[in-house]
């Protein structure tokens, strides 16, 4: 059986290393080299020893069920906090130790793990680290659910979106956190969440995307004009309020900011219940759809592809499928027809649709095929 080596000893081992910070990877190092002699591992925490037992039934939504989860989960004291970050920076070091002397390196991907396999060592070394950052995670999620609160209804924003996106920046902040600065821990992953909300406004605010370095440069072109007291201000006028852009970027942040709106919505300036498409549609015309203009492009399709063949591959192919005559006819009626046997205007057919399948032909006549 192999031994485990239990949180609370090797905080205490941690503990003790921590009082030189600045030592403490190298010293690291050390207890790492011991734990791999015995061929130990770090003990994995149940994540029902931070639970508080619930009884209540399921909530009626998503976002209801998941706050109610979260208030489940029993918060960090800055004591705790402190030990689980050192844990989770001795869980890293050791995962990297264990995959440079296996050769594997973190930037080779999916595709090279999938054709080498992790050994037992590394996959345990990472469940290690895995199951530590998510502890770190999970017992901060209630930072997610204060901070989005600023975001949430914005732009039509779901607040499930925001609640995802500031979760998943939580382990981002989880890999930055720095336990030596004398920090706690929500306070650097505050910045992470507020910079996860903003630029899923940025990327999804807008029907078509703008890029977020125009969004912000918007965002200093509402405060000039706003400064100026001129709504109609020209762009020399908003470029030199600001002081930081330059003209260029100004006129194509204000070409950006121009709104989108779908024909399906209420029309603003007729009775009730009339669209904007209403102001777009000709009430005497039939509508855009006119039979002559698929049958043009039909033919005109054909007429290309049946340009590939020769004369006798054309006749078989326009008989054995009625284009231009009257109806299909079998290969016996086309063989009598053109003096041959039935075999030989099979095997016409088959060469006439070989040429026939090609990556252009197809493209023309594509359209027109179920």
């Amino acid at each position: 059986m192999r031994k485990i080596i239990y949180h609370k000893d090797l905080d205490e081992r941690l503990g003790r290393l921590a009082e030189r910070p600045d030592a403490f990877a190298d010293a690291c190092l050390d207890i790492i080299e011991e734990f791999d002699s015995i061929d130990a591992d770090l003990e994995i925490t149940n994540p029902a020893t931070y639970r508080r037992h619930t009884t209540g039934r399921a909530k009626a939504s998503f976002a209801q069920q998941f706050r109610a989860d979260v208030d489940a989960i029993m918060t960090l004291d800055r004591e705790t906090e402190a030990e689980l970050a050192r844990r989770i920076e001795f869980a890293r070091l050791r995962l990297e130790k264990a995959r440079r002397e296996e050769g594997i390196e973190v930037e080779e991907g999916m595709a090279a793990l999938a054709a080498n396999p992790l050994s037992r060592r590394v996959s345990r070394r990472a469940m290690e680290l895995h199951a530590m950052r998510t502890e770190m995670v999970e017992r901060n999620l209630y930072l997610v659910l204060i901070n989005v609160e600023r975001y949430a209804g914005q732009s039509g924003t779901s607040r499930l979106d925001l609640i995802q996106e500031g979760s998943v920046s939580l382990f981002r902040a989880v890999d930055g956190f720095d336990w030596r600065r004398g920090l706690l821990f929500r306070t650097y992953a505050v910045h992470w969440l507020n910079q996860a909300f903003r630029n899923f406004l940025y990327n999804s605010s807008h029907t078509v995307r703008i890029p977020v370095y125009l969004q912000k440069a918007l965002k200093h072109i509402n405060q000039a004009t706003i400064r100026l007291g001129d709504p109609s201000a020209t762009v020399e006028e908003i470029a030199a309020e600001t002081g930081d852009l330059n003209e260029n970027l100004v006129s194509a942040a204000l070409r950006a900011a121009r709104g989108s709106y779908s024909i399906d919505a209420d029309n603003p300036v007729s009775e009730e219940g009339s669209r904007l498409r209403d102001l777009l549609v000709d009430a005497d015309d039939d509508g855009p759809y006119d039979a002559r203009i698929e049958d043009v492009s039909l033919e005109a399709g054909l007429r290309k592809a049946l340009e590939v063949l020769s004369d006798r591959e054309r006749k078989v192919v326009e008989m054995r499928f009625g284009i231009g005559v009257d109806r299909e006819h079998t290969l016996a009626e086309v063989a009598a027809e053109m003096g041959v046997s039935v075999e030989r205007i099979r095997q016409i057919q088959v060469r006439a649709l070989g040429k026939l399948n090609t990556p252009g032909l197809r493209r023309e006549l594509d359209p027109f095929l179920n």
